[in-house]
């Protein structure tokens, strides 16, 4: 997901205003970056399997897996996918 949010001001702000953001994100203590691993390219396949009747993408996918993983209370994201796959948004209520 960081790495879509990056793109997304990236693209509609700038490449200063991408790595500000960046900055702030890792440096906030209520956020934790995770990098995927293959356990969680795994478990990106089988949610992709799950949800084949949506137009879920690896990406999307690879961050349920680490979500699940590392049991997430809530999620940041631009798109409703997450609430497709039964995740909950930030912050938790």
């Amino acid at each position: 997901m960081l790495a879509e949010v990056h793109r997304l001001i990236l693209h509609r702000v700038g490449a200063v205003a991408a790595a500000l953001a960046l900055k702030r994100i890792e440096s906030s203590p209520r956020v934790a970056i995770v990098f995927a691993s293959g356990a969680h390219h795994a478990g990106a396949v089988t949610w992709l399997g799950t949800l084949k009747s949506h137009s879920i993408t690896y990406t999307d996918a690879v961050s349920f897996a680490v979500i699940k993983d590392v049991r997430c209370a809530g999620f940041l994201s631009f798109d409703s996918d997450f609430l497709i796959a039964g995740f909950h948004p930030w912050p938790p209520a």
